[in-house]
């Protein structure tokens, strides 16, 4: 090449895809408030927000609180998650405690620490108690201490609503359901038994041609936060459509009509926390597609408490597996992560017993079991397996996880990996704690 030519930019091959937005499409929030930063620039309340962020950014100045700096390479930031909050309110079933809810003004600001912290700063704070009297000073003691608005007693949390009865506490989001049924049009449809037609299989749009891609990821997005927040039954569902959001095509919109449909038959399932058992256990599958060679697999888990999910996930496999053996043990070191976090929190609140014991991991995989009970070193064995291998069988030496198996039907983990029938459904539902709510 000449110079002249090698200072020619180089252009992606990549064939360009023009979305379809539709002849008169417009952006809409399901909730009343604005869930993002733009959304509340954009909204009627823009002024009241701004003034809200000023207050805010003062009190990040006065206080000193942070400097503005580039994220160092190998650090991440410390986010929020629903899990911990649904970890507290599960422990709150099972030990008969009472939830107040208190706002601090800032609350994130205060106190030193001489480690270097990166993190995304989360919204209010919960504190959790059983005694009227030691509920009343904690809450005079903050306030001195913080600029603070009393909640009172929690009755919703995160758009999460708590009801409390004598059998302990469930968690629910039925308005939130019913919102999307109305906005999206169907509050009429005819009701699906199950989320999932297993018998239909899902390919990329080759085509390139869309069918509704904005209001295909309106739908999705609404969804997801329906997924991640109190319905685990869902999950796989979503998570699977969710990968076809750039270009959908009919067969996306029959498997997303589906959802839909079966929300509309499901609005007041709840996610139930009672008494028993007061102790975590996790259950690990894996879907692995042998008929269509080199596609990935397919990971979920759930981690439950007090008889209710409060930990989730259905995620598509991150590598190619060659054997269901392979598809397990990835589903299972990703339990083990996961397990391995929820053991480090449990471990910091003084209300749980501690030493803590292992965490029980239920898989239907005897070989995957096996392979981690044995000591033995195959050179045959994939390095990538090998890694995981070594970290499963880390936790299992720390006593973080115990591993033990349990029949397919009665995995509570199966439907976040494939689509199920009726029975089997209704029989996970009842595993994740999910029951009707009157």
């Amino acid at each position: 090449l000449t110079h002249e030519e090698s200072d020619i930019p180089r252009r992606s091959k990549r064939a360009r895809v023009v979305k379809d937005f539709g002849s008169d499409f417009v952006t809409y929030n399901i909730e009343d408030d604005p869930v993002t930063f733009k959304d509340a620039m954009a909204s009627l309340e823009a002024k009241q927000w701004k003034e809200a962020v000023k207050s805010e950014m003062d009190s990040i100045v006065s206080n000193g609180t942070w400097e503005l700096v580039d994220l160092p390479p190998g650090c991440t930031t410390i986010g929020s998650r629903l899990t911990t909050i649904r970890v507290l309110i599960a422990l709150a079933s099972v030990y008969n405690l009472s939830i107040h809810q208190m706002d601090v003004k800032t609350a994130f600001l205060y106190g030193e620490l001489e480690e270097e912290i990166y993190m995304d700063q989360p919204e209010g704070f919960v504190a959790h108690g059983s005694c009227i009297e030691i509920i009343t000073e904690t809450k005079s003691f903050l306030k001195n201490k913080f600029e603070m608005k009393d909640m009172g007693e929690a009755d919703v949390i995160l758009g999460i609503k708590l009801i409390r009865s004598t059998d302990g506490i469930a968690i629910s989001q039925s308005h939130y359901v019913e919102k999307i049924l109305e906005k999206f049009g169907y509050q009429n449809s005819r009701i699906a038994k199950t989320p999932y037609d297993s018998s239909v299989a899902l390919f990329k749009n080759e085509s390139g041609v869309s069918v509704a891609q904005l209001r295909y990821s309106q739908i999705i997005g609404s969804l997801q936060y329906l997924a991640n927040g109190t319905r685990p039954d869902i999950s796989f569902s979503v998570s699977k459509l969710a990968r076809y959001t750039s270009c959908p095509d009919k067969t996306h919109w029959g498997a997303l009509d589906r959802v839909l449909r079966y929300l509309k038959g499901t609005v007041s399932l709840a996610i139930h926390y009672g008494r028993f058992p007061a102790v975590l256990e996790g259950y690990s599958d894996a879907s692995w597609i042998a008929k269509n060679s080199g596609s990935n697999g397919c990971s979920g888990y759930v981690f439950t408490l007090g008889g209710g999910a409060v930990s989730w996930k259905s995620a598509k496999q991150t590598l190619i597996t060659r054997s269901t053996f392979e598809a397990e043990l990835c589903a299972l070191d990703t339990t083990g992560t996961e397990a391995e976090w929820l053991f480090g929190l449990l471990s910091q609140l003084p209300i749980v017993s501690q030493p803590l014991p292992p965490i029980a991991v239920h898989c239907d995989s005897q070989t995957t079991i096996a392979k981690v009970r044995s000591r033995k070193y195959n050179q045959k064995t994939k390095r990538h397996i090998q890694v995981r291998l070594k970290s499963i069988r880390a936790l299992v030496s720390d006593r973080v996880i115990g591993i033990d198996f349990v029949g397919t039907k009665d995995n509570v983990a199966d439907p976040l990996t494939k689509g199920l029938d009726l029975s089997q459904v209704n029989k996970s539902r009842l595993g994740m704690g999910l029951k009707t709510h009157q």
